[in-house]
């Protein structure tokens, strides 16, 4: 995800929010897919703009892997980093918050305010960490639902994510088919493909085989900054395209006129990723990791709620949808989509469906494209007057 520069208020779009918390299951524990339950839960959230009084108005937005509910604008005038989809969230923005309620959640099993691995475990007092049960995809989507009923919506006008977040937002269309009156899913799958299942592996692999690891008790020595940072470089690796790595980096060296004949980071792009790993390390927790992403690799739609099929995991309900690739995305392309846009035709569902042509891979949906903002708004706008004839 690409670094902010020093703005000033005015240019947050969205302006000053607040990271709020909602707990639930103190009494009685949150049930798990894996037949595993925790509670007490608290999922971070934050919301822009304000719900309507017969609360039509509300947009569910799912973050990706690593990101969290900070969504848009800045926590104070000197905050350098606003949300991480500035770009789209906000006045007059492809989520317009002067039309829509927008909220978004931490997932439960993150590092970023919400429940996870690193969170304390009122049995033992410490941190969970891998006694943390294994999460779904499902698991994030049903605890995003008790938030929701906690902030008094009942129905949403969309939910939307890309990536790990469009696999919550599939998620959202299966299980709850008659709550999301739409459904924007971009640069996303209904399963991981073995290729991005390996990708994972090996940077699981890697923090697991950092001695600091400890297996997964270490927030009282230190926490393996090494393998986190490997798995960090890794995923960077998957998010860009070729053209991406050609056009920003070639094979231009880094502070120097020739080789080091050393190990030092001779290339530009050793450089980038060395500087990714180091960020992350600062923000992420090594197992809420591990845990995100084996729920990721674990989400099969059409094995969960369609019996192997995917139409049939489509088949309840009048969720209307926008499907978005990108042409220049290898960790989720665009045949990807097109299986989810045949399913969703085979179940009879109003489905629209737009390859968009982009050269910066995977990262492409977070960045600004004025062509991605139009199908949204346009999607929420035609969605938002259906609804108010009564049309769905």
């Amino acid at each position: 995800m690409s670094e902010y520069a020093e703005h000033s208020l005015d240019d947050a779009g969205e302006g000053l929010v607040e990271k709020k918390s909602f707990t639930f299951a103190q009494t009685e524990p949150f049930p798990l897919e894996s037949g595993a339950s925790i509670g007490p839960v608290t999922l971070a959230y934050e919301t822009y703009g304000r719900l309507a009084p017969d609360g039509s108005n509300a947009v569910l937005v799912c973050h990706a892997l690593t990101g969290d509910s900070h969504a848009a604008g800045v926590y104070s005038l000197s905050d350098p980093k606003p949300g991480w989809w500035e770009v789209m969230v906000g006045p007059g923005k492809g989520i317009d918050t002067d039309k829509y309620f927008v909220v978004c959640a931490n997932v439960l099993g993150g590092c970023m305010g919400s429940t996870g691995p690193a969170s304390i475990d009122p049995a033992t007092g410490k941190p969970y960490g891998i006694s943390f049960p294994v999460l779904t995809i499902g698991d994030m989507v049903r605890a995003q639902k008790v938030l929701l009923e906690h902030l008094g919506v009942t129905r949403l006008l969309s939910v939307i994510g890309g990536s790990m977040g469009g696999m919550q937002v599939l998620e959202w269309a299966a299980r709850y088919p008659d709550m999301a009156a739409s459904a924007i899913a971009l640069a996303t799958a209904a399963r991981h493909s073995a290729l991005h299942i390996a990708f994972h592996e090996v940077a699981r692999q890697a923090i697991l085989a950092d001695p600091d690891w400890n297996g997964g008790d270490y927030y009282a020595s230190g926490k393996p900054e090494h393998g986190l940072a490997v798995a960090r470089m890794i995923g960077h690796i998957t998010y860009l395209s070729d053209e991406a790595m050609r056009h920003k980096f070639g094979r231009g060296l880094q502070d120097r006129a020739d080789f080091s004949f050393s190990f030092d980071a001779d290339f530009q792009v050793e450089s980038y990723l060395r500087y990714q790993g180091r960020k992350f390390v600062e923000r992420f927790d090594a197992n809420s990791f591990l845990y995100i992403t084996r729920a990721a690799d674990y989400f099969d739609l059409g094995a969960t709620h369609g019996k192997g099929s995917l139409t049939r995991a489509f088949s309840r309900g009048s969720t209307r949808f926008l499907v978005v690739s990108f042409s220049s995305d290898w960790l989720y392309p665009t045949y990807q989509s097109r299986e989810l846009v045949q399913a969703l035709k085979r179940a009879g569902k109003d489905v629209s469906f737009c390859e968009i042509e982009a050269q910066w891979g995977h990262d492409a949906f977070l960045l600004d494209s004025p062509r991605l903002a139009g199908l949204i708004s346009g999607h929420l706008e035609r969605t938002r007057r259906d609804m108010e004839k009564g049309l769905i």
